[in-house]
């Protein structure tokens, strides 16, 4: 099933499964970023946090289940890891800013009027004066200043941000949480995976941890606790890379009961009942994760 419609800002995950060559990266989630959210995405590293969030732009297509977000164009900005930047490319900063106008433009508009638009992103994340620099000379943190640029030209409610401190000064990580606080304010929905966990919790609210599957879902400071993330840590090692996907057959349970499922992945091991939350959890909109990983909430 492909991404439908949902609630402005908001991000739905029907019993979702993404992988690769019919492998699972990702599966069994479901719940619902709510609109205006500012949720952090955790879990070892190989745990499918990257995935994730190129599931939810339409990167890659579901194995099974669905995830829905806005489908108009524009309604979402996703920053990718550096690491799949290519920064060779012959462009200015003042054009690589210039992309996040590509949409609202057209490829063949002309930027002269935007410039005054330009040159005040680029103000936003400290970096006047750089327009015409090559960004092949940038250092990291300009680097990540100038693609934060070009998210505030895209003006999408929904942003994605992938690993987006990594390898980065930490006065520009400041100025960038700074940037990403104020886009919380503003009410739109911002989901960055990220593996600093004091970051996590001076500045995320919400938290979703998973290792391949959903392990724990809902405020930060009771969902990031030791157990919960040994628990992560341990699945993610036992994982099979070869598992096939599969099906979620038994609806999940929505009388705040602990389900106890089994799932054959294909690879001589079964899921069986997880670890579950204590706290009364919102049936009817976020901050769950379903039947086998009821949210710490």
């Amino acid at each position: 099933m492909s991404a439908g419609p949902a609630r402005a800002g908001a991000i739905r995950f029907r019993s979702l499964t993404l992988g690769y060559d019919r492998h699972p990266a990702v599966h069994h989630l479901d719940g619902t970023i709510a609109a205006g959210d500012l949720l952090a995405v955790v879990g070892p590293n190989g745990a499918g946090k990257s995935t994730l969030l190129k599931g939810i732009v339409g990167e890659i297509r579901p194995l099974d289940g669905a995830v829905e977000a806005e489908t108009r164009p524009g309604a979402i900005a996703y920053l990718p890891q550096a690491a799949e930047i290519d920064r060779s490319f012959p462009l200015s900063v003042l054009d690589l800013v210039a992309m996040g106008l590509w949409r609202p433009l057209g490829a063949w508009r002309s930027l002269t009027r935007q410039r005054p638009h330009l040159i005040d992103a680029l103000a936003a994340v400290g970096l006047t004066g750089f327009e015409d620099r090559p960004i092949g000379t940038l250092s990291g943190g300009q680097f990540q200043r100038a693609l934060f640029a070009r998210l505030i030209l895209q003006d999408a409610r929904i942003i994605l941000l992938d690993e987006p401190f990594t390898g980065i000064d930490e006065r520009t990580t400041a100025d960038l949480l700074a940037l990403i606080r104020g886009w919380h304010r503003e009410g739109r929905t911002v989901v960055a995976a990220l593996h600093d966990l004091s970051q996590v919790r001076a500045h995320f609210p919400s938290t979703l941890v998973i290792a391949r599957r959903p392990i724990a879902w809902g405020s930060t400071h009771e969902v990031l606790t030791p157990p919960v993330l040994a628990r992560a840590l341990r699945l993610s090692e036992a994982w099979d890379e070869a598992a096939a996907i599969c099906r979620h057959e038994a609806p999940p349970p929505t009388d705040g009961s602990p389900a106890a499922e089994t799932h054959d992945h294909g690879h001589g091991h079964a899921h069986h009942g997880h670890d579950h939350g204590h706290a009364p959890h919102d049936h009817h909109d976020h901050h769950h994760a379903h039947t086998h990983h009821r949210a710490v909430s």
